[in-house]
């Protein structure tokens, strides 16, 4: 990096009309850890915390076009993905990626309000494409389930699961056990090394955009140089006070805030 020059990070993904997940998340969790945030949208979405009304996905040369565009001008310190949508734009990104790059994939395939994102015949291309570039995968229970093929019960099945998906050439992948049940929130991080677990406080509220908050700070923290599982333990902390300062609206589903205290304070 040259002197001055600003860290940025880039969220490869769908755009989220309420603002509560996708790159409007992603880019309120850069500001919030002082990382420049670019973007690369994949899907324009009608939507709000309660349901995903339509998506609309980009011609994948347009996607390609707003990778090469920010690649040329910026010091990306790190790339995540999100919502990808489809196998045309997972070999665009894939094109499109620069060699090398950390990259955290957020492997989004249905909604909180369980409108699918992901098509189904696009699973082996993330699989065969990005998945071997990525430095960490980061996939909630349902995610893990498609992708290592087995049924995820427990703390237990979340490592073997983790293994699976390791083996599919990640360098690390984190585990998200919000859908177990239990009284404590359990995230698993497996990597060459083992295992790392770390728990939090269960809310009693639904939370959109949780993912995206969590793998944008954990892309954060990955572009300011922080080793994997220290950066696994601030990204943990910092989506931890996002769900405990979720903003309310008049539905049941609260909106994650990156934010924090600080939209209290206005």
């Amino acid at each position: 990096m040259r002197d001055g020059e600003m860290i940025a990070a880039c969220s490869v993904a769908g755009s989220d009309s309420g603002g509560g997940a996708g790159i409007q998340a992603d880019l309120k969790t850069f500001v919030a850890l002082g990382i420049w945030g670019l973007t690369v949208v994949t899907a324009v979405t009608a939507q709000n915390t309660r349901e995903v009304r339509g998506t609309w996905m980009l011609p994948p040369d347009a996607v390609r076009a707003q990778m090469e565009a920010v690649a040329d001008d910026f010091f990306i310190g790190a790339w995540k993905t999100g919502m990808l949508g489809n196998a045309p734009i997972i070999r665009a990104v894939a094109g499109a990626l620069p060699e090398g790059a950390a990259l955290v994939i957020d492997p989004v395939m249905v909604s909180t309000s369980g409108h699918r994102l992901l098509a189904e015949d696009a699973v082996r291309d993330l699989a065969d494409l990005l998945i071997p570039r990525a430095a960490v995968v980061t996939p909630n229970i349902p995610e893990a389930e498609v992708l290592s093929g087995m049924r995820v019960t427990t703390v237990e099945e979340m490592a073997e699961a983790g293994r699976r998906i390791l083996d599919l050439g990640a360098r690390a992948v984190v585990v998200k056990g919000g859908h177990l049940a239990g009284g404590a929130a359990i995230d698993l991080l497996v990597d060459r090394e083992g295992e790392m677990r770390l728990s939090g406080e269960r809310y009693p509220y639904p939370v959109h955009g949780s993912g995206c908050c969590f793998s944008a700070a954990l892309t954060a923290c990955l572009a300011r140089g922080m080793p994997m599982r220290e950066g696994f333990r601030a990204a943990r902390k910092f989506i931890d006070t996002a769900i405990r300062e979720a903003a309310g609206g008049p539905g049941p589903v609260r909106a994650v805030n990156p934010g924090g205290t600080i939209f209290r304070r206005l």
